[in-house]
């Protein structure tokens, strides 16, 4: 019996491959158990390409993941953004420092379809983002506009009606009461500030507080503190509302205070 035969046989013995027993079948047995050796070599060659196959096929997906994530946030920027139509109504008045035009969606609808969070309906006048998590000074909900949102933070707005804010500035009126405001440097007088906004403050005939309803056409007056982050005055015209229920405000920022930090009791 040829030396590589009897190899053969030592191994099928081994792996009880018992056609190895008699001469005459030696070279059948031989071919038989060759070929389950190709087929098992076979076999794991196709696991481990499978393997890097499905590697490589989890990687593109990832990739594609990352593109449709940046396309999903270019179109959400492009829902938010106002129209060119109103940039351009409101060009020359764009052309003025610390003015600007926003979007706020209502939060009732959009809250869930957004990956901005929640839904595009909070706006900063200093970040000139509309996610919640960049120092938001004004919201939107169920018609109703409101400041103050975490925290001790709190806001003051008032409705003052239809006037143009090229015309409103520190010297209103209806605007002092607003600009003199201390903000509290201790945390109980700032949840008594943000009770009294809740509540409500009347200052001769103007009323001042933290929610009110929308009007179109009307304008604003808005003191927003959010503590650690933000003090600021400024003004804001309703100047429409969409099909979809969104505002477009046209803002002037009139004033901006030292950064407030609140002593915690």
């Amino acid at each position: 019996m040829p030396a590589c035969l009897k190899k053969v046989c030592i191994i099928a013995e081994a792996l009880n491959v018992s056609s190895f027993g008699c001469p005459a079948k030696q070279e059948d047995a031989m071919t038989r158990f060759l070929t389950g050796a190709i087929k098992v070599s076979v076999f794991v060659l196709v696991i481990i390409v499978n393997g890097f196959s499905q590697s490589r096929d989890r990687a593109a997906l990832i990739k594609e993941i990352d593109g449709l994530r940046e396309q999903l946030k270019q179109k959400e920027l492009e829902l938010l953004a106002p129209s060119p139509e109103d940039r351009a109504r409101f060009a020359e008045f764009l052309l003025q420092p610390n003015t600007g035009l926003a979007r706020l969606l209502p939060r009732e609808k959009y809250r869930e379809k957004l990956s901005v969070r929640e839904g595009g309906a909070y706006y900063s006048f200093t970040t000139q983002s509309n996610s919640y998590d960049s120092d938001p000074h004004i919201g939107l909900e169920r018609d109703y506009l409101n400041s103050g949102f975490a925290g001790a933070d709190f806001g003051f707005i008032a409705s003052i009606g239809d006037v143009p804010i090229e015309s409103i500035g520190l010297e209103n009126q209806r605007v002092q009461y607003l600009a003199n405001l201390v903000a509290p440097m201790v945390e109980p007088e700032a949840r008594e500030q943000q009770r009294r906004s809740g509540a409500g403050v009347i200052v001769g005939s103007q009323t001042y507080k933290g929610r009110v309803p929308v009007l179109v056409g009307g304008s604003y007056i808005l003191r927003s503190i959010n503590y650690g982050r933000s003090d600021v005055l400024v003004a804001f015209r309703v100047v429409r509302q969409d099909d979809d229920g969104s505002l477009i405000l046209q803002w002037k920022r009139l004033r901006v205070f030292p950064l407030p930090d609140l002593t915690r009791q």
